[in-house]
């Protein structure tokens, strides 16, 4: 032990990274932090040490995916809608405040736009004003029904502009322009991450997605529904992988500023993903098909070689593995009669 009574690092065998200490200590804004990936990213962020901002207006993030933190010291709650500029002190930004699932940002397609273009103006702002750091939770859909497969981050996509998806798609796209153009015109540090399909504890259980849908289904013994055949295909990563990328991404150096892929290249059809669900649930659920709905990409697949390249990093959890994890969680929302 030393003086105040603590062990020191020696005498505890150190499995966890060492905390930061009080001078390099970070105070960081998460926007979007009381939703799926916002939350596991604050967890990652206390983990090692830093001071958390939460901000989430609740429209689809919920209090439930951060109540475990309503006592931790270094972690603040504050209801707060990205559309509206926020004036706050911190020493860096990951801009993540936006629905993500087709149910959602369909739901109010202008709020969804407005999300993404007035939230990045407004998080540009404030990380100008502070001359921070700033990430941004982009997303494979910028590549929209994508000509080129896997997607490679050199892709221009192929999108639809006046779609039912395009709320969401144009939305991000505006939001990269915004975050280069600040780049490039006023110098600062932006960091783009493009998010393809991920998964796992405190997803949403009504999001539509496809994970979700389909472990809430089998759970229920309902019926899984499968649009078209069940041949589109699409990659599943884990949310640790995830957040452990954007951590790395977020620690490069600034001529590094993106855009990256950031997802897993395993490439399942939407028929395999529910014949591995049926499975791990032991459910007696049988598959029904129905339509496709309109835009729906027949391909997804991201391109990693980048990520790998500049982040040293690649998924680790294999999908039987993350699917475990994921049905366990929906289990205890079943069971609480979710």
């Amino acid at each position: 032990g030393n003086a105040n009574g603590c062990l020191s690092p020696r005498a505890v065998g150190r499995t966890t990274p060492p905390m930061r200490s009080r001078i390099t200590r970070k105070r960081v804004l998460v926007t979007g932090g009381a939703g799926f990936l916002g939350s596991h990213l604050i967890d990652r962020l206390l983990a090692r040490g830093d001071e958390v901002l939460c901000a989430d207006n609740l429209f689809t993030g919920t209090k439930r995916n951060i109540e475990h933190l309503h006592t931790h010291p270094r972690f603040e709650f504050m209801r707060h809608d990205v559309t509206f500029p926020l004036f706050v002190e911190v020493d860096e930004i990951f801009n993540l405040a936006c629905p993500a699932s087709p149910i959602h940002y369909q739901h109010d397609p202008v709020q969804t736009t407005k999300t993404s273009v007035h939230g990045a103006i407004n998080m540009l702002g404030l990380a100008k004003r502070l001359r921070c750091r700033i990430f941004q939770a982009s997303t494979s859909e910028v590549y929209g029904d994508p000509s080129v497969h896997p997607q490679v981050e050199s892709y221009w996509g192929n999108v639809n502009p006046i779609g039912v998806r395009s709320c969401y798609d144009e939305g991000k796209r505006c939001a990269e322009t915004l975050f280069f153009d600040y780049h490039r015109q006023l110098g600062l540090d932006i960091k783009v991450a493009r998010i393809f399909n991920t998964y796992g504890p405190r997803m949403h259980p009504n999001d539509g997605r496809v994970v979700s849908n389909f472990v809430m289904q089998a759970l229920r013994g309902e019926p899984i529904t499968i649009f078209g055949e069940g041949q589109q295909t699409r990659s599943f990563c884990f949310v640790d992988d995830l957040v452990e990328a954007f951590l790395r991404f977020m620690d490069t150096g600034p001529d590094f500023p993106g855009p990256v892929n950031l997802g897993n290249p395993g490439e399942f059809t939407i028929r395999e993903l529910a014949e591995r669900v049926i499975e791990l649930t032991g459910s007696g659920s049988k598959l029904v098909f129905q339509p496709l709905p309109s835009d729906d990409p027949a391909q997804r697949r991201p391109d990693i070689s980048l990520a790998r390249e500049k982040l040293g990093w690649e998924p680790r959890v294999a999908l039987d593995d993350g699917l475990k994890k994921t049905i366990e969680y929906f289990e205890g929302l079943v069971r609480e009669g979710a």
